[in-house]
């Protein structure tokens, strides 16, 4: 398996996909390279990908620092320590302390072991992490592109991603999540660089657009 470390990594993969796919390449004039976007895995990693679960970044990040306060060190048993009222405070959504309540418990218990989760391979990984009350596909799929670094992640759920496929391959309508996996095919093994490269494309077209 293939795993995204550094800004080398998304060159070589940027590299072959826009030698591959000429929609690729004109993104790529467009864009420039895209980010690296690695994060930390484990607890506080998935942590900050639930609360950003359909937020702008400025909101997420906002929501996230103040946590970051509330909740030292940021793990699983201190954020059992810390009362709903305050999680509120902070931004937390019910459904969103709901979540990564169930997920501190989890990991306290040992239901859950999400170092092991580096060896996993996508099937164990998804059965792993969407067994967790209120994780999902989308969580599943950010977490194994940002936090592991799997470089033939892709998230086909993903909102913004399916209106940038729509744009750069010309399509009448935005793509389905079912589209988005036969459409994600032909970007293997490097689907997690253009779903870089086709977020910064989304960035920058409504920029243009604003």
């Amino acid at each position: 398996m293939r795993i995204i470390e550094t800004e080398t990594d998304i060159e070589e993969g940027t590299a072959a996909l826009t030698a591959a796919c000429r929609h690729l390449a004109k993104v790529h004039v467009e864009t420039g390279a895209p980010p690296l976007r690695r994060r930390p895995d484990g607890f506080r990693g998935l942590a900050q990908i639930i609360v950003g679960q359909q937020l702008s970044i400025a909101s997420a990040d906002a929501i996230w620092r103040r946590l970051e306060t509330a909740i030292r060190p940021f793990d699983a048993a201190a954020f059992l320590r810390v009362d709903t009222e305050t999680l509120r405070t902070c931004g937390l959504s019910a459904g969103k302390v709901a979540t990564l309540r169930g997920l501190s418990n989890a990991v306290v218990r040992g239901e859950i072991d999400l170092e092991s989760l580096r060896d996993k391979d996508d099937a164990a990984l998804y059965e792993a992490l969407t067994a967790l009350k209120g994780i999902g596909p989308w969580t599943a799929d950010i977490y194994m592109m940002f936090c592991l670094g799997h470089a033939d992640a892709w998230s086909p759920g993903d909102l913004a991603l399916q209106y940038a496929v729509m744009d750069a391959l010309g399509l009448e309508k935005r793509p389905s999540a079912a589209d988005m996996s036969i459409i994600g095919e032909a970007w293997r093994p490097w689907r997690g660089v253009a779903a870089r490269l086709l977020w910064s494309y989304y960035a920058l077209r409504r920029k243009k657009a604003a």
